[in-house]
């Protein structure tokens, strides 16, 4: 089997991206304050006033979830549209006009292809690669990722090329799987083919990033300030009050849900931390800004991915649930066995019955992104239309460690561009590579070839 050669550009197009000039509020603007800045939404004011209405922004996200899922509890029985969604995936039929399930997908380049085992490291490493990792622990080497040929294409119009997301630490070091280094199992980011991008897990740290005002070197004076019982947005109240009286009512309404929002992060972000003081452990430093419960930890991080979406500060995310080889225990819904330890249930009924409710948590957490997503204006639209979410694993089957036929649902109208409502069924191992090509492609991301992509889907055409 051939293995991933990376990804080659083309001249650039015409894209979808907005080039006006005669703008009452530019799309850059900011509110301003001490040490702080706080994006805007997209405002009517924002739009052309004297040309046609301009084609939306497409934002993409990647979310990723480790070990593979029970697919007989995930699979669409039939193709095409008014499709049943299976039991594990149900939380998504209230969005099902913006949702497509594809079967047949693979990741072959996840196979050992020659390197024995390591099976969860190649899993993470290819997802958005379609390249073969290198198994080492010391000397790593695998393509750049979808996400990263995104953010270099785009970063030009936001402050942040890209964000990548997670919910787990990402300080694993050495090795994690089978002699490929932990590198591969931190992150689904690779900026080039030995450069992977770690991922943040604290919505403090998250939160400062957006909105905090200058770089790392003045990170004392942001946490400071972040630290006081003041809202960030109390430093731009003049600005934004002055903003309020040049715009009209939808914009103060939007301004309204925006700003509301922010508080509520906020708000969300202290009481952690409080709850995180007031504990008494004697044996391990306790992390701030980490709610405890993981639901509560993940819509968290959710929010905020929301919030740089609203404000354009970015329009590439990544988001990892869980790492591969994840042992994470679900003892809210009663499972105190390790993810990774069940996924090797060998057909064991009980362990398959707890991993299928661990995967309905992980489906229910995504569909409340994609809720939020669809409650939160943008232009005449909202973020889901405008959005392309592709959610999924590189392994098929935990318990067998299969890269073929892989659980990829893929969210979002992408600007008006792609109709949902399906259960597409490709042929067998169509490269995923394919799909990654063709969200570019809605993006306005011009790329011939991903990985070990063989061309776009014709089915997004």
């Amino acid at each position: 089997m051939r293995r991933g050669t990376g990804w080659q550009p083309v001249p650039r197009r015409e894209s979808n991206f907005m080039i006006v000039t005669k703008k009452a509020i530019s799309r850059r603007t900011m509110l301003r304050g001490l040490g702080v800045s706080v994006a805007l939404p997209m405002l009517d004011a924002m739009t052309p006033a004297l040309s046609a209405t301009a084609n939306p922004v497409v934002r993409l996200g990647f979310v990723y979830v480790p070990n593979g899922i029970i697919m007989n509890k995930w699979t669409p029985k039939t193709e095409g549209a008014n499709f049943e969604f299976m039991p594990t995936m149900k939380p998504l039929e209230a969005f099902r006009e913006h949702v497509n399930v594809f079967s047949g997908l693979a990741q072959v380049q996840g196979r050992a292809l020659g390197d024995g085992a390591g099976d969860h490291a190649r899993a993470g490493a290819t997802w958005l690669t379609g390249a073969h990792p290198k198994k080492s622990e010391v000397t790593i080497r695998c393509a750049v990722s979808a996400d990263q040929v995104a953010a270099q294409a785009l970063r030009d119009h936001t402050q942040f090329g890209s964000l990548e997301l997670g919910i787990e630490s990402n300080q694993l070091s050495g090795g994690c799987d089978s002699g490929y280094s932990c590198a591969y199992s931190n992150t689904i980011a690779w900026r080039n083919e030995t450069t992977p991008l770690p991922n943040e897990n604290n919505p403090r740290a998250i939160f400062e990033r957006l909105f905090g005002e200058g770089d790392s070197t003045d990170a004392a004076s942001r946490l400071a300030l972040m630290n006081s019982q003041r809202s960030i947005l109390d430093y731009v109240n003049g600005g934004l009050h002055r903003l309020n009286a040049k715009v009209g009512v939808r914009d103060r309404v939007k301004l309204a849900e925006y700003t509301d929002a922010v508080r509520d992060i906020e708000r969300r972000i202290q009481k952690a931390e409080q709850q995180s003081a007031s504990l008494k452990l004697p044996v391990m430093e306790r992390p701030t800004a980490i709610p405890d419960e993981f639901e509560d930890h993940v819509r968290l991080v959710m929010d905020l991915q929301v919030l740089a979406f609203q404000s354009d500060l970015t329009r590439v995310i990544t988001l990892m649930m869980a790492r591969e080889g994840s042992n994470h225990p679900y003892r809210n819904i009663g499972i105190s066995d390790g993810h990774h330890n069940l996924t090797h249930h060998q057909n064991d009924a009980e362990k398959i019955a707890k991993i299928t409710k661990i995967n309905e948590v992980h489906v229910k957490l995504f569909a409340y992104l994609l809720d939020k997503l669809k409650a939160t204006a943008d232009g005449d639209s909202n973020l889901l239309e405008n959005s392309l979410i592709v959610y999924g694993s590189s392994i098929c089957d935990g318990n067998l460690h299969t890269h073929h036929d892989l659980p990829i649902v893929l969210a979002g109208g992408g600007g008006r561009q792609v109709t949902g409502n399906r259960h597409v069924m490709l042929p067998k191992e169509t490269p995923l590579n394919n799909l990654l090509l063709s969200m570019l492609d809605k993006a306005g991301v011009a790329a011939n070839k991903l990985g070990d992509s063989t061309g776009k889907l014709d089915c997004l055409a």
